[in-house]
């Protein structure tokens, strides 16, 4: 087992390993930014390092200053958390060449999967289902019109690199394929460093399901079910929930052992999480990989029992898994609070936190960094709290969801939680029937 941990990473991520390595017996070591000197994972970890100043580029995106905090305090391991450096191959391959130990994939599974058009080849010889679309990336825009017209519009111009929505444009005709495609590789060159793009067929309404996987380091590798993520806002994710209210034993079944097959082609190691579309007749498409733990990971836990973030460490330290199935049990909810205005347009809200009272009671827990007088910085993700709830089915996970939304007290900035309470409240969520666009033409629409 490690005697170190440096946690890369910053916010509620960063306090959920502190508190998994303190469980395991590790000590541990926080890394922040100037700006991040009174963030509750400083004060939690045994250690703390100042690498940088406000921005994340020269901080928590400062591979030589982590590496150095990680030296200096003699820590055996790295976990990087999600976002930030969690899927760089580059600090992976770093990390091994100075024999400190990433807690993730190996670099060469974080390239392969990385790389969506290269994710795509991987998985179509794994015989998991793809979307139509080009085989490869497309180079200019004849190739992507001529692919356009043979897979029907409307088309999807995603870029190869990164996520959360960016270099993403749906096209319904050759002429709006064309402008797409420029501004997709501007948006993919500025936002990941690499213009690369690949075109698929757009399928709409359709609901994102993910299915977790956890491999180890003796070929098991286990489906512990799967996560809606459906409700979102841009392509980023609001709402979470396990098991999805429109998949079966025999849908399930499918989309896990596909997983099991692609991770199997990969030699996958750790927590992953293959993302699918699933269309309105049952029929699920590859997505992508996530190769990091997940921000939703909590809703997996909560139905099945299982510590994904102390797996993934006990993984990384050589142990083998200790279970072959899992069994759901119950309903969970996942509500992600952001430092965002909903009545301005979801505009970013910062400051000092006048006033902290989290929810609490049975099959309620909150994931955060926060506490009463903590300042809210304007450098970083909006995430603020995750609150999870447990129901023994869907309708008492999402009663106990409003109760705990209700009962949250966040005074000083704006956040999400009325926006939160208006879905919950909404009759097709309740009924379980909603798409990806459920936000833009439900919700708001009718506020």
């Amino acid at each position: 087992m490690f005697r170190k941990v440096l946690i890369a990473n910053r916010g509620e991520i960063a306090v959920r390993v502190i508190r998994a390595c303190k469980e395991l017996g590790i000590k541990t070591v926080a890394v922040y930014s100037e700006a991040d000197k009174e963030s509750l994972h400083v004060y939690m970890a045994d250690e703390a390092i100042c690498i940088g100043p406000p921005p994340a580029s020269q901080s928590y995106l400062n591979i030589p200053n982590i590496i150095s905090a990680a030296l200096i305090t003699n820590a055996d391991a790295i976990h990087p958390g999600y976002g930030f450096l969690a899927e760089s191959s580059r600090f992976a391959e770093i990390c091994q060449d100075h024999d400190i130990v990433f807690i993730g994939p190996k670099k060469e599974v974080i390239e392969n999967l990385g790389d969506k058009a290269r994710a795509k080849k991987i998985m179509k010889e794994a015989g998991v289902p793809l979307l139509p679309g080009s085989d490869g990336l497309v180079e200019d825009e004849k190739q992507a019109v001529k692919i356009a017209k043979e897979i029907g519009f409307p088309v999807l111009i995603k870029a190869t690199a990164g996520g959360g929505g960016k270099g993403m444009r749906i096209s319904y005709s050759p002429e709006e394929l064309v402008k797409n495609i420029r501004l997709a590789k501007l948006e993919a060159e500025k936002n990941f460093g690499n213009p690369g793009i690949y075109i698929e067929k757009f399928i709409e309404e359709p609901r994102h399901v993910e299915i977790q996987i956890m491999g180890d380091s003796y070929g098991n590798i286990v489906s512990l079910g799967e996560r809606d993520c459906t409700i979102q806002r841009r392509y980023q994710k609001l709402i979470e929930e396990s098991p999805s209210p429109v998949v079966d034993k025999r849908l399930r079944d499918a989309m896990s052992r596909a997983a099991i097959r692609g991770a199997y082609k990969v030699g996958y190691v750790g927590p992953g999480t293959f993302e699918f579309l699933l269309d309105k007749d049952g029929r699920f498409y590859f997505m992508e990989v996530n190769t990091r733990i997940q921000v939703e990971h909590t809703v997996t836990e909560m139905v099945t029992g299982i510590d994904l973030v102390k797996w993934q460490i006990l993984i990384a330290a050589g142990e083998r898994l200790d279970f072959k199935e899992v069994t759901l049990r119950g309903h969970a909810i996942e509500c992600r609070i952001n430092a965002e205005d909903p009545d301005n347009n979801f505009a970013p809200s910062a400051g000092k936190l006048e006033k902290y009272i989290p929810p609490g009671g049975p099959f309620v827990r909150i994931d955060t960094h926060l506490y009463e007088g903590y300042e809210i910085v304007p450098f970083y993700d909006s995430l603020l709290a995750k609150v999870i709830t447990w129901g023994k089915d869907r309708n008492e996970a999402i009663i106990r969801m409003k109760r705990a939304l209700e009962e949250f007290v966040l005074r000083g900035v704006k956040t999400t939680i009325p926006l939160h309470l208006k879905i919950l409240n909404n009759t097709s969520f309740i009924k379980g029937e909603y798409s990806t666009n459920f936000l833009s033409r439900r919700v708001l629409v009718e506020d």
